[in-house]
């Protein structure tokens, strides 16, 4: 697969992983309100969803938001490892989870409305969302390498 459609599959998987790892991180306590919960919120607060499809199709619509974000991201990846080629994996999607998580949490969700900043959050929670972040781009950066089979076809 190209390093594109490869970075993007990872991306999807991605999504996938890190929506598991906030579910069962508030099930077992190790997680607080995770980011997910946060935009089921907001897109109620917007939209009125829940009275209209309820909690579960508002997550539902969150769920494909949160995976065509990683998707997209993941095409993003592709763009990053291209620049990078000699960067291991892991640490390319470290560094690209954590500009991630300034640029999209750290910036973009509160002014949107979606979080309440990252210093109102407090140390924990905005650790645990940049944690999340991490996770996602180096699974994505890990199943886009096993993917990728054409290394400069972007």
């Amino acid at each position: 697969m190209n390093r594109r459609n490869a970075a993007i599959a990872g991306g999807i998987m991605a999504g996938i992983v890190t929506t598991a790892a906030m579910w069962a991180g508030r099930r077992s306590g190790v997680l607080g309100k995770t980011l997910d919960r946060d935009a089921v919120d907001w897109i109620d607060r917007t939209t009125g969803s829940r009275e209209a499809i309820g909690d579960t199709g508002t997550s539902a619509v969150e769920f494909v938001n949160h995976l065509g974000a990683s998707a997209a991201f993941g095409g993003f990846y592709a763009q990053l490892r291209e620049w990078a080629p000699n960067v291991p994996p892991a640490a390319l999607g470290v560094a690209f989870g954590t500009a991630l998580y300034a640029v999209n949490i750290a910036s973009v969700a509160p002014l949107l409305g979606i979080t309440e900043g990252e210093v109102e959050a407090g140390p924990r929670k905005a650790s645990e969302r940049w944690a999340i972040h991490v996770l996602q781009s180096v699974v994505t950066a890990l199943v886009a390498e096993r993917l990728t089979t054409e290394p400069d076809a972007a």
